[in-house]
């Protein structure tokens, strides 16, 4: 594509006001697009206060292989892992340095499937039933998850002393604690966030002085510069972005976007675009669109209002920002890595399933 041609879509989309500048033939919608941009950023922003092994991403924020190496080619060659298919597809592409599944597995064929992957693998373990299923099945490495606030899993920090001194006794390397403060993560005031932090992490350290290890492991996108008390945070959404986390007073830039055209326009003021809830993850509400109103979302549809002075014709792509990163690129096969107008990089999400 010749520079007065893009300089000339450019301008064109310009004037419809939502109009993006790709072809239809080369990304077909819906489809979600990552602006090269605005990724760089992303990487470039969290090194300055994370860099190399403080920022041990969650891949589960983008399942993406090709990602993930970018991220390791900035220093970040640690990776937070939610599910075996995570930690066996890093490892079949190079990136099994050291692996961390931060979930509980108790399912004995998964077990075997971790133990047989070629990579440093260390699983969150909770509970005594969990240490004897992951010794027997020849995990070796773990750390003790440690519940911290959020009604999820963890044990208690008085208990892990105890859980490590099992693995320990079944043979295996117990190398810290992790504790997800999560139930923070959406605290708006910049102070309040900090506080609650602190007081979350000082069970977590409770807990690390009784285990012992090198990693006291937390953290997320929300808290990954006011959790100064573990020593690598486990961020992953920051690095494609949201519009829940937008509304934290945060660094980062809204990277991705779901792509998708418009199916009909009504004459009672509404138009249609040909994507919904099969294309996004809805439980933190509807995506945003900066031309407009959403109206709701379907199955396979999203109702839309444009603002004043936007026009919409049928077939023309507009995108939506995602509520919630993680579920919705799960339900996508692929990104499209952009820059402006160009197209430059099909991105696989081979990082889905369990």
């Amino acid at each position: 594509m010749s520079s007065q041609r893009r300089r000339s879509r450019s301008s064109t989309a310009e004037a419809e006001g939502s109009r993006s500048h790709y072809d239809s033939d080369v990304i077909p919608t819906p489809a979600l697009v990552v602006e090269k941009a605005d990724l760089d950023h992303n990487i470039a922003t969290i090194g300055i206060t994370l860099p190399g092994a403080k920022l041990r991403p969650h891949v589960k924020a983008f399942k993406s292989t090709a990602l993930a190496h970018r991220l390791a080619a900035a220093g970040h060659r640690t990776f937070t892992c939610a599910t075996v298919r995570e930690v066996e597809g890093m490892a079949s592409a190079g990136l099994g340095e050291d692996l961390l599944l931060a979930n509980e597995v108790l399912d004995r064929d998964q077990l075997r499937r971790l133990a047989a992957v070629d990579a440093q693998v260390t699983l969150a373990i909770d509970s005594s039933e969990g240490i004897v299923r992951a010794a027997a099945a020849g995990i070796r490495n773990l750390v003790i998850d440690v519940d911290v606030g959020l009604p999820r899993c963890g044990c208690n920090p008085d208990d892990a002393g105890r859980l490590a001194d099992q693995g320990r006794a079944a043979g295996m390397n117990v190398r810290g604690v992790m504790g997800y403060e999560g139930h923070l993560m959406m605290v708006l005031d910049r102070a309040e966030r900090i506080s609650k932090v602190e007081h979350s992490m000082s069970k977590l350290l409770v807990a690390a002085a009784a285990v012992g290890g090198e990693l006291v492991s937390g953290g997320g996108t929300g808290t990954y510069d006011t959790n100064t008390w573990t020593n690598e945070i486990q961020a992953g959404t920051f690095l494609l972005g949201d519009t829940q986390y937008a509304s934290l007073d945060l660094p980062f830039r809204q990277a991705v976007r779901l792509e998708c055209s418009i199916l009909s326009l009504n004459p009672k003021g509404w138009a249609v675009a040909n994507a919904g809830l099969k294309a996004l993850g809805m439980d933190h509400g509807d995506p945003s669109w900066a031309n407009g109103e959403v109206l709701y979302c379907s199955d396979e549809h999203t109702t839309l209002v444009a603002a004043e002075g936007v026009s919409l014709a049928l077939d023309q792509r507009i995108r939506l920002d995602p509520a919630h990163l993680d579920p919705t690129v799960a339900r996508h096969e692929e990104m499209w890595l952009v820059d402006g107008d160009e197209v430059l990089e099909r991105l696989p999400i081979d990082l889905r399933h369990w």
